[in-house]
């Protein structure tokens, strides 16, 4: 009689698998069913190692697929991945046996339809402004006649053809071309670098900084001229110290670097107006001026000339002048030689009737009033010295007394504020609360150094500080009366953190 199966052999006609066995051949199968799959979603928490390769998740309201963008990929995308943005991917379904979940490999990625695109517009205009980028005080004016213009634009496209024809029109100046791409992945990168480049340039270099820049494209969608809203050019623009015009598709499109230029153009052909005047205006312009100018300083010599005329007709005859001041001139000088002979005959008249006194009593008379005076000065010193001796000793007198009684007050104050040093010294040690640890009892502060006064002040899992009279420990706090337990963090996890069957893809 043979023994029952038991449940070791139950199920014994179940093929085998290993792990790797069943893994690939459910990757075979779900490969197999999905070969091509385009997914719309909202992109979550995007990340880029640094292997180049991208790691995202799209997500709706109801479920997560994990994303891959291989990094071979991702310059044909032409759009930068972003959290939030709504997208739809194209790719391959697979799985990954590492983690035992399944992905999508994408090969395209677009936005979802171009009101996606334009809220994603209107959100870096809204980040871009309020970092003060489009603030009117940063506008820059432009040169009136600037004598070198550099131009960033496609070498290929009819737009520099344009933009070099209106300047020839105009007015022709020396053109420095910085030849980018305007449309696809690396179109912003080189824009930017562009307008940058134009900057670094010496003004006296070989290749001169230009005066003025106009960065210039031709009409297109919103999509091939998306490169102009990236943030990479318009913090470029907004950092240029050169004037910065932009011409960027028709006079209908608008793209953030009109914002943070100096000016905005409709068009290229506009940017080139905007950048020189017309020198045909100018040569007539300045002919008017200068027939003008003529035209009144032959006005100012005639009225000089009548003035002169009329002056001339009330000064007189100048050679009957001169005759009039040589007749006086001839009348004073026969004057003054009488007056001078009159003179001397006086002060010798004078000179004979005057008595000379003897200069021996003369000096006799003074050595006489000198002694006087002499001895009168001698009196008044010794009067002098006697009184300022007196006043000395007496002043001497006096600072001495001034000396011990200010001694005396000096050691009376120093004792008292030894005194009442103490007495505050006493008082705070009374008041401090170490003395109160002393006698047995413990200070607790929570997590930030503050005092806990009440139990139901702490929480389950609270870290506290218990200051004793000879130190200070830590304590936590296992069972609190206070509040509830402080909910775990919903910060969302990174990859290969969360529990569950999702693992990382890294």
């Amino acid at each position: 009689m043979m023994e029952a199966n038991g449940p070791d052999t139950a199920f014994s006609n179940v093929p085998e698998f290993t792990v790797s066995e069943l893994s690939f051949a459910l990757k075979r199968q779900l490969e197999g069913a999905f070969p091509r799959v385009r997914v719309r979603g909202e992109i979550s928490q995007p990340s880029f190692p640094r292997s180049g390769h991208c790691y995202f998740r799209l997500k709706d309201e109801n479920a997560v697929l994990d994303a891959v963008c291989w990094k071979t990929t991702m310059p044909r995308l032409g759009i930068r991945i972003e959290e939030g943005m709504e997208v739809i991917v194209t790719g391959r379904i697979t799985t990954y046996p590492g983690s035992s979940r399944y992905q999508v490999i994408i090969d395209r990625l677009e936005l979802a339809g171009e009101g996606a695109l334009l809220k994603l517009l209107e959100d870096r205009r809204r980040k871009l402004a309020a970092e003060g980028l489009f603030d009117a005080s940063r506008k820059r004016p432009l040169p009136f006649l600037p004598g070198i213009v550099g131009v960033v634009t496609s070498p290929s496209g009819a737009v520099i053809r344009d933009i070099l024809h209106r300047l020839a029109d105009r007015f022709p100046r020396r053109v420095l071309v910085w030849p980018v791409a305007v449309q696809g992945d690396k179109a912003a990168g080189e824009v930017a670098a562009a307008i940058d480049g134009f900057n670094r340039l010496p003004q006296e270099g070989p290749v001169p900084r230009p005066d003025v820049l106009i960065v210039a494209r031709g009409g297109g969608s919103l999509e091939d001229l998306w490169a102009f809203n990236e943030e990479i050019v318009v913090r470029a623009a907004a950092a240029s110290i050169v004037p910065l015009i932009s011409a960027v598709g028709h006079e209908t499109d608008t793209t953030l670097i009109d914002f943070a230029s100096d000016r905005r153009a409709p068009t290229p052909t506009a940017a080139a107006e905007m950048a020189v005047p017309v020198r045909s205006d100018l040569l007539a312009q300045v002919r008017d001026l200068g027939n003008r100018t003529i035209a009144c300083m032959n006005r100012a010599l005639r009225e000089a000339g009548v003035a002169l005329t009329g002056l001339a007709r009330g000064l007189g005859d100048p050679l009957r002048l001169i005759e009039e001041r040589q007749q006086r001139l001839d009348v004073c000088g026969e004057r003054l030689s009488l007056a001078t002979r009159q003179l001397l005959e006086r002060r010798d008249h004078q000179l004979a009737a005057a008595r000379l006194v003897s200069p021996l009593a003369v000096i006799n008379a003074k050595e006489q009033a000198l002694a006087g005076e002499g001895r009168v000065l001698e009196g008044a010193m010794r009067r002098y010295v006697g009184d300022t001796r007196q006043k000395i000793e007496r002043t001497a007198e006096r600072l001495d007394q001034f000396t011990d009684r200010m001694r005396r007050c000096m050691g009376e104050m120093l004792t008292r504020c030894d005194e009442r040093t103490e007495q505050l010294g006493k008082l705070l040690e009374s008041y401090s609360f170490h003395s109160v640890l002393k006698r047995g009892f413990a200070l607790v502060r929570d997590q930030d150094g503050q005092p806990v006064l009440l139990a139901s002040d702490t929480r389950a899992g609270d870290t506290l500080g218990i200051e004793f009279a000879d130190g200070r420990v830590a304590a936590k706090v296992t069972d609190g009366i206070g509040a509830a337990p402080r909910p775990a963090s919903t910060i969302p996890r990174r990859r290969g953190e969360g529990g569950g069957n999702q693992g990382s893809l890294l």
